[in-house]
């Protein structure tokens, strides 16, 4: 594989003006050059698409389009449609690469074991402003772990072109945990490369989906891992586990 297989990069974005340079730098920035940046865009109207734009204009690895979509499941879809890359990542408008190796050491790992099918790192936490908060290390997995609970960071994860469209992309119907949903699918084919490092600045802030209405993102996650579950006992067991980590939530821990 080495360098000779390409990189897709997805950034889905609606007004982000404040973000977006970052973002889009930090992909173009990296130190392995066989990649290509695939921005989708809902139809901003605060000054988004003139920094894509000019972006583009000095760089043709970045590949944009701008029209209005039936959500952020949809959005992610169509980049992917659009990527050519045989590795492909979603890197919100608001998030960015740690350090400029990213890509490269993702590749390494996929080189190592060419049978992997996607991979998986660890994320830091910043908030507003871009200060750390806190690093969130890549969690242990197993498929019977990941059921219990989404132990995988999507900012920090690489799936092959072709594993995702095996396992049909992203829900449109969900709202939340498209991504969650996506990791199932695909633990049924393969587990994902470990990568022991943090790969993908995450920003927490008061305006992105899931903070809004965090109540409502945890109740799609629930339902999504029904989906799954194939036995009434294991349905009953996780119903209890929704009580419990739900009380956890509202206790804020």
């Amino acid at each position: 594989m080495g360098a000779d297989v390409k990189v897709s990069v997805v950034t889905v974005c609606l007004n982000a003006v404040e973000y977006i340079d970052q973002t889009l730098k930090s992909i173009l920035s990296q130190d392995y050059r066989n990649i290509e940046c695939i921005v989708v865009d809902g139809g901003s109207t605060d000054g988004t698409l003139e920094i894509i734009r000019a972006m583009a204009e000095e760089d043709d690895r970045i590949h944009w389009k701008s029209d209005p979509d039936s959500g952020i499941a949809d959005a992610m879809n169509q980049g992917v449609e659009r990527a050519t890359g045989e590795i492909v990542a979603h890197l919100h408008a608001d998030d960015f690469y740690a350090t400029n190796s990213v890509i490269a050491t993702v590749v390494g790992e996929f080189d190592r074991q060419p049978e992997a099918i996607w991979a998986t790192g660890g994320i830091r936490e910043i908030d507003e402003s871009g200060c750390p908060i806190r690093d969130i290390s890549v969690r242990h997995y197993s498929a019977r772990r990941l059921l219990r609970n989404n132990v995988i960071l999507h900012p920090a994860t690489f799936v092959r072109r072709s594993a995702f469209d095996a396992v049909g992309g992203f829900d449109t119907g969900l709202k939340y945990a498209m991504d969650y949903d996506l990791w199932l699918r695909l633990a049924k084919i393969g587990a994902p490369v470990v990568i022991d490092q943090i790969l993908t600045c995450f920003r927490v802030h008061s305006g992105s989906i899931s903070s809004v209405n965090r109540a409502g993102a945890f109740e799609e996650e629930y339902q999504v891992r029904k989906r799954y579950l194939g036995y009434r006992f294991s349905r009953g067991f996780h119903s209890l586990y929704q009580l419990y980590r739900h009380g956890r939530e509202k206790r804020g821990s």
